[in-house]
């Protein structure tokens, strides 16, 4: 992503409806995963590191992160210990010494997501978890994907396929982002055919009593993934590694 969109994301993420949001989903699916207690945790692509003080909260820590500058943000939240590292051969990490690693909006950043998910697996402890988050729906394809340097968008049952063939076997697959879906279609198309002076890089803080309730909106969904949302904007996934 561009320097100017991590510096954004350093002020936001820790307010903002959609990550507040996706936080909650992700806690609760982990809470869920049966991840023995001081699990050693490794969160890939952690950006400035918005994610590591819930991700704290089950175990020892660990951030990687390929931009320097999103790194030094995410150091010096003093939450973990972050190291540099490249997906999908260039992590400076042992194998199979991590509980639970974490892709969160991470892997369609990647051009070879099938490496990215084996190299995932080497890492994994025996029986450890994946956690990924993933925009969906190719169809969605916009601005925002074309300035976050995202190369695909993904469908269900593709990425079930990719997971089950690279050594996982799925305990949760959803789609998120389900209730605000329709909006979102609808804007994306709009900007799509009626393109005006969007880049999609705008990352900005809606006012206070808006923000609240799309975070509750959002973080609501967490309730309902056990028995798979059928669309919307992201997929979440929580498997187990097999081999």
């Amino acid at each position: 992503m561009e320097a100017e969109l991590y510096r954004q994301m350093r002020d936001l993420e820790d307010r903002h409806w959609w990550f507040v949001g996706r936080r909650a989903i992700v806690a609760s699916l982990l809470r869920s995963s049966s991840l023995p207690e001081g699990a050693r945790m490794l969160d890939l692509g952690c950006g400035t590191g918005g994610n590591l003080a819930m991700l704290s909260e089950f175990g020892q820590v660990v951030g990687a992160e390929l931009d320097e500058h999103a790194a030094q943000l995410a150091q010096e939240r003093g939450l973990a210990p972050v190291v540099r590292g490249k997906l999908p051969h260039g992590l400076p990490l042992d194998a199979g010494v991590f509980h639970c690693v974490t892709l969160l909006d991470v892997l369609e950043h990647i051009d070879d997501d099938r490496a990215t998910l084996e190299t995932v697996n080497r890492l994994l402890a025996p029986a450890g978890q994946l956690l990924i988050t993933v925009p969906a729906f190719p169809f969605l394809w916009g601005a925002h994907d074309v300035a976050h340097h995202h190369q695909r968008r993904y469908r269900a049952k593709g990425l079930r396929q990719l997971l089950e063939t690279t050594g996982y076997e799925i305990t949760t697959l959803s789609y998120c982002n389900t209730w605000l879906f329709p909006v979102a279609a609808v804007v994306r198309l709009l900007r799509r055919y009626f393109p005006g002076g969007s880049s999609g890089t705008e990352l900005s803080l809606p006012p206070a009593p808006v923000n609240t309730l799309l975070a509750a909106v959002f973080a609501s969904e967490r309730h309902l993934l056990r028995m798979g949302l059928p669309f919307g904007v992201s997929l979440v996934v929580l498997a187990k590694k097999l081999r």
